[in-house]
């Protein structure tokens, strides 16, 4: 099943007003369209654009993305791609880390850190304003790394100047994003969840009663054999793949919930959208929640 553009938003639970602008809850993750490890350029350059263009004529309208991939690769490739942007066009990144001569990811949240990505973020996408940056923080699943106050700050210092539009969290323990509230509102936290990995069940129920996103990435991500399998089986009773059964139980878990599924193929891209139309009954549910058991 092809899901048209319009079917994006017209969807039960189709948006959400991020940062007051109306989004689809169903967006691209762009991350996989660099290279190898998320490092360097693409294998297939046009391939890359195509899938761009190709997720925004579909109807998405919310877009991930970092200075950190590539470095600086897939921020100018969304900017060769779409620029000059459309106006629903939602464009979301992070500030916190940054990429070493190996690939790796070290964190840089010194005030001065900061500032730099915030303006190769500005430079590599072509714009005047940043619609939403997530800090990015350490690993969810492990001991708070730090306290957040002075990295956030100097973020909402650059929101008051006018080159950030909106704020957020991205590996954040519930701890984090309870401190980063407190200092100026946030509208999205970014985090590692699915079917598999509840641990941000709480969070994301206190989030949406407060009117604040949450995205998951790694929709697959830590599966167990058994799971796998078991989430299989559910697909192929309903007819689908196990990636569109994966996303349409995240979009059905709450209405908060917006996904950025990341793929560098066209083809898959569109597999992905149909599964945002998947309906998932009271049983299947109830079968896909016993995974986390």
């Amino acid at each position: 099943m092809n899901t048209a553009a319009s079917d994006l938003a017209s969807l039960p639970g189709g948006t959400w007003p991020l940062g007051g602008t109306t989004v689809t809850r169903f967006g691209y993750g762009a991350m996989q369209l660099a290279g190898p490890w998320v490092f360097g350029p693409p294998n297939d350059h046009d391939g890359a654009v195509a899938v761009l263009r190709e997720a925004v004529s579909r109807g998405i309208t919310h877009i991930d993305t970092s200075e950190t991939y590539g470095p600086r690769v897939v921020n100018e490739l969304i900017r060769e791609a779409l620029h000059p942007y459309a106006e629903n066009l939602f464009l979301a990144t992070k500030a916190g880390g940054r990429r070493d001569a190996q690939g790796g990811w070290p964190s840089a949240r010194r005030p001065d850190e900061l500032r730099r990505q915030i303006d190769d973020n500005l430079e590599t996408l072509g714009v005047d304003v940043l619609d939403l940056v997530h800090l990015r923080l350490g690993d969810a699943n492990g001991p708070v790394p730090e306290r957040v106050t002075e990295a956030f700050e100097t973020l909402v210092d650059l929101q008051r100047q006018g080159v950030i539009r909106n704020l957020g969290v991205s590996n954040a323990t519930a701890a984090q994003v309870e401190e980063a509230q407190s200092i100026a509102p946030i509208v999205s936290v970014q985090n590692g969840y699915n079917l598999a990995v509840r641990h941000d069940d709480a969070l994301i129920d206190r989030l949406a009663a407060e009117g604040v996103a949450y995205i998951p990435f790694f929709p697959l991500g830590g599966f167990t054999p058994l799971q796998s399998d078991a989430l299989s089986a559910v697909a192929t009773r309903l007819g689908s793949t196990p990636m569109s059964v994966a996303l349409a139980w995240l979009l059905q878990r709450s209405p908060n919930i917006l996904l950025i599924a990341g793929t560098s193929s066209v083809a898959h891209l569109r597999e992905n959208i149909a599964g945002a139309g998947l309906a998932l009954s009271e049983q299947d549910v109830a079968e896909l929640n016993a995974l986390a058991r």
